[in-house]
């Protein structure tokens, strides 16, 4: 519990700002932005510019991924002082692929009041002008950065019948659409969205290797901001379907046996221990 009564305790507001277009923030948000005590934010440089933009002078805190446990207790007691502050982010809406998630988390448990001050967000921009099925998706964020735990989390992926949604960075957008091409099929409908609300966004539609043959053929259109959207497996394979031994065998080749009873797992439905125990048997010369 906050240690004044919650009546007396400020409120922590979190605040979506633009992902690229300045003129998408709410007038409530500007209202927020213009009338907290503190603005909490990832980047200070980044957000004094769009307070510079709205002609708004307010202290800034730091909060991003590597201090936010550590703001914490300065934060409650702030807003045990009766303040009230803004969450934001560099860009679109705080704790969606940014920080927040820890100190919404703790204000919550200790029952302080957190208000969402809802915009724009990256996920739901793309997804409404990519032409792809909308009605059931799934975000995944970010993939792994290492190419074995990427392909794994993809194999795992790869029955969805849900759109998959992922963002990924310039420098990894080419390995990346390769990779889900070899994996879920290079018949796979996708979208990619580049650069949204931004001067030079583009929407590139198609399989996954005319998309991948688009950004291949323009270095100028490896730059930028992505989000993926792939659609879902029209015939994914029930459980029944599924030869167990078969798939060890094939994942056994490339990935050691506990990754590969972790797929397996995923797609079965079977117990993860009791499948690597099988994995280490098929391992066996």
């Amino acid at each position: 519990m906050t240690s004044v009564p919650l009546s007396q305790a400020g409120t922590l507001y979190v605040v979506a700002t633009p992902i690229g277009h300045l003129a998408d923030l709410t007038e409530r948000a500007r209202h927020i932005l213009a009338t907290v005590d503190i603005v909490a934010c990832e980047d200070t440089r980044h957000t004094s510019k769009l307070l510079q933009h709205l002609g708004v002078r307010k202290p800034l805190l730091s909060v991003h991924d590597h201090n936010e446990r550590d703001r914490l207790q300065h934060i409650k007691t702030l807003l045990d002082q009766g303040q009230s502050i803004a969450l934001v982010s560099d860009a679109g809406t705080p704790l969606i692929s940014d920080p927040g998630y820890v100190l919404v988390q703790d204000l919550r448990q200790h029952h302080y009041r957190v208000v969402p001050i809802p915009g724009v967000s990256a996920i739901i921009t793309a997804l409404s002008a990519a032409g792809l099925p909308t009605d059931r998706f799934t975000f995944e964020g970010f993939l792994p950065h290492k190419s074995g735990a990427k392909r794994e989390k993809l194999e795992a992926q790869a029955q969805d019948a849900r759109t998959l949604v992922y963002y990924e960075a310039k420098h990894r957008i080419l390995d990346t659409l390769q990779m889900m091409a070899d994996v879920f099929g290079e018949d796979r409908l996708a979208c990619v969205a580049r650069e949204l609300t931004k001067t030079f966004e583009t929407f590139y539609h198609g399989t996954l290797p005319q998309i991948l043959q688009q950004l291949q053929s323009d270095s100028d259109q490896q730059k930028g901001e992505f989000v993926v959207m792939v659609t879902g497996n029209s015939q994914p394979a029930s459980a029944s379907d599924i030869d167990s031994d078969k798939l060890f065998r094939l994942l056994l080749a490339e990935l050691p046996p506990k990754k590969a009873a972790a797929i397996v797992a995923e797609l079965t439905g079977q117990n993860k221990k009791d499948l690597y125990q099988v994995a280490l048997q098929l391992k066996q010369p």
